[in-house]
């Protein structure tokens, strides 16, 4: 049974306000319930698309901690209690991977729509049965794709659709970051993640990331050979693996497009680039410094663009560069994109429209990233 893209909203009113609520009060719960209580510090999302009513952790502390700092929401420790008391319309589970289905099922059938964080489910199997449940239920469940939303990835989608950089030939993602730090959240060995405990461990846990920013990019591609080097270089217990090493090729509608997928917790500084090329020119951006770099066929012909793209990049770096120090003053995260993706999510749900992130979406990032971690593509 498949869910639908459009659904409708509990009761009319365009644009009116959905009572929400927040399962889990980890890291990621401060950008949600900023959103929420409308203290967003990007421009237009900061309109209030939502009522804050319950914040729910199996700790007290945190859950009320939660719920004082983000507004005058009722704090929770049991689910089902925040689900009868509090009746949100929209649930946001934001609890480790495992938990995500039981969550968003018990969520469903009390008559709310679901945003999960990623992974939403552990594997294409999990998915499907959760969107049957949603269907079922009637209500809708939408899996966070947040860095799709970010301006960069944005930019370089215009690049690519509006024909500057020609053809599609390659998708790059590159993420390099300290997992195994034992002063971070995934590295300390006296206190596991429950992430570890996905089928791939850590590393499981950005592949949802990988495989929607490839389909993003690499639109009606069909990736039929994949090899993915999978390591341990540090041999840390702790670990399954800390480094990937994927290669995709496919077909598209315009002929063959690669994929290269890579995690690095031993590179820095931290890094989460995506490079975009063509068969005329290439685009680049860091989601965690934000920059954008375009290299194309410039006025002037073959003999002066590269020296118009050195001087147009140059220029583009330097703005870059001071507005990335306003951010570091003001702390503003790379979850931009995640306000944008919220904000969308939350007209979608008062008007009944398309979700920003649809059934489709889900379920091929699903599918792919079974494929990316499965033994038989394994070198």
């Amino acid at each position: 049974m498949e869910q639908s893209n459009a659904g409708s909203p509990r009761s009319g009113g365009a644009q009116r306000m959905l009572r929400a609520a927040v399962v889990g009060s980890g890291g990621i719960s401060k950008e949600h319930l900023s959103f929420l209580s409308g203290q967003s510090h990007l421009t237009g999302t900061s309109v209030h698309h939502a009522q804050l009513v319950g914040v729910c952790d199996l700790s007290p502390v945190s859950a009320q901690y939660a719920a004082r700092t983000y507004g005058e929401a009722e704090a929770f420790t049991n689910l089902n209690t925040m689900l009868a008391e509090a009746k949100p319309e929209v649930v946001h589970i934001l609890t480790p991977p495992t938990s995500h289905v039981p969550l968003a099922t018990a969520c469903l059938q009390a008559g709310s729509h679901v945003i999960c964080e990623k992974p939403i489910t552990t594997t294409s199997a999990e998915l499907d049965a959760l969107l049957d449940i949603a269907a079922g239920a009637d209500r809708r469940v939408m899996e966070s794709h947040n860095y799709r939303f970010n301006a960069g990835t944005e930019e370089l989608a215009e690049a690519l659709s509006s024909g500057k950089l020609g053809t599609l030939r390659e998708v790059e993602v590159r993420i390099a970051l300290p997992v195994t730090d034992p002063a971070g959240r995934f590295g300390d060995p006296n206190l596991p993640s429950p992430i570890h405990q996905l089928p791939a461990g850590v590393i499981h846990d950005f592949t949802t990331h990988f495989a929607y920013l490839l389909l993003h990019f690499a639109k009606g591609v069909h990736f039929d050979r994949i090899a993915a080097a999978w390591s341990n270089h540090d041999e840390n217990p702790l670990f399954r693996y800390d480094n990937l090493d994927a290669l995709l090729i496919g077909t598209g509608p315009e002929g063959p497009v690669h994929g290269r997928l890579r995690f690095d917790a031993g590179a820095g500084p931290d890094q989460f680039s995506l490079r975009v090329y063509g068969s005329d020119g290439w685009a680049e951006t860091d989601l965690f410094q934000p920059n954008i770099r375009v290299v194309m066929p410039r006025s002037g012909g073959g003999q002066l663009s590269p020296i118009v793209n050195h001087v147009v990049n140059g220029a583009s770096l330097f703005r870059d560069g001071v507005a990335n120090v306003g951010r570091k003053i003001m702390q503003r995260t790379p979850y931009e994109g995640l306000h944008r993706m919220l904000a969308m999510t939350y007209e979608a749900l008062a008007t009944g429209g398309e979700l920003p992130v649809t059934v489709s979406d889900m379920r091929a990032t699903s599918r792919l990233v079974d494929s990316i971690i499965a033994d038989k593509v394994r070198i």
